[in-house]
Order: C-alpha cells, then structure tokens, then sequence
C-alpha cells in the first residue's frame, strides 16, 4: 500500500524544467509590468483637463489697464492742451495697474476679454490698407461722459476686489469722478 500511495504522489507531481520555469517567469513579469503601467497612467489625472481659473485681480486689473488705455486714447486725440494734466493722471493710474498685474500675467493679454467696466470708447478698426483708422476727435462733452461712465463702475469692482486693489481702484474711480466735474466747467 505504501508503494501505492508513493506511486500516486509520484504521478501527481510534474516536474518542471528549467526552461519552463524560465519561460512563465518572464511571462509573469511582463504582465506584471503592464498592469503596473495601465494601472499607473488611468491613475494619473491629465494636465489639460482642470485649468486653475484665472485670479479675479489679475482679470480686473486687465480690465482697467484696457479702460485706462481707451480713455487715454480718448485725451491723445482731444484738442486742448490744457486737459494734459487730466491725461497725465490717467497715464499714472496705468502705471501702477501695470505694476501690480503679476509678472506672468503680463505677456497673457489676449486671454483676457474685459467685460462691461465703463470703458470710454472702443478701439478704431483697421481701415482697408491695414491701419487704424485715425481718431476722431473727442470733445470735452464725450471726455465727460467718458469719466463719468468709468467713475460709476468702479463700486461694482471693488466689490470682489483684494482690499488693496480695491483701494487702487476706489481712489482711480475718486479721480474719475473729480474729472467728471472738472470738465463740466469751463476750461
């Protein structure tokens, strides 16, 4: 009986070769690596898919550098010398905006679309060589408005503001608002 049992134990055992446990090995080890792989890349999350949104300071100050360049356009092309200083206050407003927008966001301009933010004028399109079309002529009328329209907006941008931008812009807006009734008397 026990050469029974011995035999049956015998049959039942398979021998590998050296070969074989060779071959599954590399088998085994290359499946290995491939789920390791797949299952790294379906864990990482793509770069693309979630952009940071863009800071609400960075996109308010774009906004205003592009109404502090409308209504500086607007006094370049005003008729009297004495609204130089007007301009050369707004000119100074530009300055600091520019300095506060953060050095990356600098180059980036494009992507920022400015909403309505009491903007005075739009830009001239281009006539058919190419060139802007020259400037109309603004009158102290339209530099009013202009003042006024852009004093008004800035409470509402203040509102999701950082507090030292919102400083920035309530005395930008302060400015404004004294421009406004300064150009409504004679100059």
């Amino acid at each position: 009986m026990r050469q029974q049992l011995t035999r049956n134990r015998r049959s039942s055992v398979r021998f590998l070769s050296r070969r074989d446990l060779l071959r599954d090995t590399a088998v085994g080890a290359a499946a290995a690596t491939v789920a390791a792989t797949v299952g790294g890349c379906a864990a990482e999350k793509p770069e693309h898919q979630r952009a940071e949104p863009p800071d609400p300071d960075t996109v308010l100050l774009r906004q205003l550098i592009a109404d502090k360049e409308r209504i500086i356009g607007l006094y370049a092309s005003a008729p009297s010398a004495k609204l130089l200083p007007f301009k050369r206050r707004h000119e100074a407003h530009l300055a600091e905006l520019r300095r506060r927008l953060p050095p990356a966001a600098r180059g980036a301009r494009a992507s920022a679309t400015p909403g309505p933010s009491g903007g005075a004028a739009a830009p001239s399109a281009p006539s058919a060589s190419g060139t802007p079309a020259p400037e109309p002529r603004a009158s102290l009328r339209s530099l009013r408005a202009a003042e006024r329209k852009a004093a008004d907006s800035r409470p509402r941008q203040v509102e999701g503001a950082s507090p030292a931008l919102a400083q920035l812009v309530a005395s930008i807006g302060a400015c404004e608002a004294a421009h406004a009734v300064a150009l409504a008397r004679p100059l």
